[in-house]
């Protein structure tokens, strides 16, 4: 009797050991930022890279690295088809990846609701923005003549936002879609290039233009999420300017990306074990002291979301009614 009880429990230590194994990620972890250096998605990608690996089981190095190009939609292709499925590859990005498989004038390749969500830091509303100088002050004004806004990229917010804008609320935006990212729009901005740019998180305005805010330097057009920010109480939110549950619904959907601002996320078919070591090292990261001391000093807001509950956000987004995301996408091709 003796010797099976010292047998079974041999087994069940070796199973144990044979799971933490399965789970532990050793080596390298590689975090894709979908953005230009120096702009919002570059600095929340390397906020999290800086904690999140004492966190992970294995102890492995971070390294994260700028993937620029179409919105994001170049590191979200990046995650299925070259990049490993061991939970060492990761990217964060905005949410027109998101998106673009449902109402993209394309078929990308990939269905985000198939990706492996680790968790999001925050929650957001996206911003319409214009120069001070700018004739234009409010978003009435921006119904009675154009206005010139930097695009991103095909599939990002910056490029979809306006057009929704136009249609739903008859304002003039007029997208002039050739900068690669945050930093140069900045300087568009900056150099009166463009009025101002439409689709900007406020958690990204915050931690790369905090002087904008603090001087006034920039009007707030409206806000572009599903609920309104607490900071801006006086800045109109777009769901209570539509009048149609049909456009509450399209917004629904636009929008739903809003709730999970600052996503990261793991390709498709990363083993169950590393997965869910992922997940828990983001959200011990998410409570993490000096991980919320540099945030302060970023101004970057933490307000996170666990990996399960993203991947049940993408999964509604992706559920949405047929003719909702036909009218959206026939509205937003060019």
């Amino acid at each position: 009797m003796l010797r099976a009880i010292a047998a079974a429990l041999c087994i069940a230590s070796a199973t144990t050991a044979l799971a933490q194994d399965a789970g532990t990620i050793t080596g390298t972890v590689n975090i894709y930022a979908a953005g230009t250096a120096g702009g919002g998605v570059d600095l929340f990608g390397r906020l999290l890279g800086r904690h999140i690996g004492r966190h992970i089981a294995g102890e492995p190095n971070v390294v994260v690295q700028v993937m620029p190009g179409a919105g994001g939609i170049r590191a979200a292709n990046f995650l299925v088809q070259q990049a490993p499925r061991d939970g060492t590859a990761m990217a964060i990005f905005a949410g027109g990846p998101i998106l673009e498989p449902l109402i993209g004038d394309r078929n990308p390749g990939y269905d985000m609701s198939q990706f492996t969500w680790i968790g999001a830091i925050s929650k957001d509303v996206s911003l319409c923005i214009v120069r001070k100088e700018s004739p234009v002050k409010t978003l009435a004004d921006a119904t009675r003549q154009q206005v010139n806004v930097a695009g991103t990229g095909a599939g990002s917010e910056t490029d979809t936002f306006p057009v929704v804008l136009n249609d739903l609320l008859g304002t003039k935006f007029k997208v002039i879609t050739c900068y690669l990212g945050s930093q140069q729009t900045i300087l568009a901005i900056e150099s009166g290039e463009v009025d101002g740019r439409c689709g900007w998180s406020l958690s990204s305005l915050k931690s790369t233009k905090p002087d904008w805010l603090a001087d006034k330097r920039v009007n707030i057009l409206v806000q572009m999420a599903l609920a309104k920010s607490p900071e801006m109480p006086d800045v109109p939110l777009v769901m209570d300017l539509v009048k149609t549950e049909a456009d509450r619904q399209l917004l629904t959907l636009l929008l739903g990306t809003t709730a999970i601002a600052r996503p990261f996320v793991a390709p498709p078919g990363v083993p169950e074990a590393r997965t869910r070591n992922l997940r828990r090292a983001f959200d011990a990261t998410m409570k993490d002291p000096e991980f919320l001391k540099e945030a302060a000093i970023m101004r970057a807001d933490v307000e996170p979301t666990t990996g399960e509950d993203v991947q049940k956000i993408v999964a509604a987004m992706y559920a949405t009614p047929k003719a909702v995301v036909e009218r959206t996408k026939k509205l937003i091709s060019p």
